[in-house]
């Protein structure tokens, strides 16, 4: 039986970022991209998503008011967090909101997919479920 590959969100508002992490991911991941917030929680709010990876500065919501939106619609999976401005990354409000990763742009490529990779690993996946 062929194993269901992982669904990852990618939010961001540069369509160039979101075509790379595509690109990326798209061999290993069932992949969707949104270009804001409002788009992601329209469109997977009831999805049963594995990963979000998004940026921190997007129109309207930014990337932690859609978590944190996305965190009372019960949705228990993983975070990722991307912003070209480190200050704005507190580690309280990400504890807060269950982002276990957090990354600076210009991305370190190689540590993002090592990081996506133990994420969606199956034993941690297991971990997130949420019990019935």
């Amino acid at each position: 039986m062929e194993k269901m590959k992982k669904k990852v969100v990618i939010v961001d508002d540069d369509e160039s970022i979101r075509k790379t992490f595509f690109l990326i991911l798209n061999s290993n991941y069932l992949v969707y991209l949104a270009k804001n917030a409002e788009e992601a929680l329209r469109r997977f709010k009831d999805t049963d998503i594995d990963l979000i990876i998004a940026d921190l500065k997007l129109p309207h919501l930014n990337g932690l008011e859609m978590v944190a939106k996305f965190r009372t619609t019960g949705y228990r999976g993983e975070v990722i967090l991307i912003s070209a401005f480190p200050d704005l990354l507190d580690p309280e409000i990400l504890s807060i909101l269950d982002i276990s990763h957090s990354f600076v742009k210009p991305l370190d490529l190689a540590a993002l997919n090592q990081a996506i990779t133990l994420l969606l690993s199956s034993e941690n996946t297991q971990r997130k479920a949420i019990p019935a």
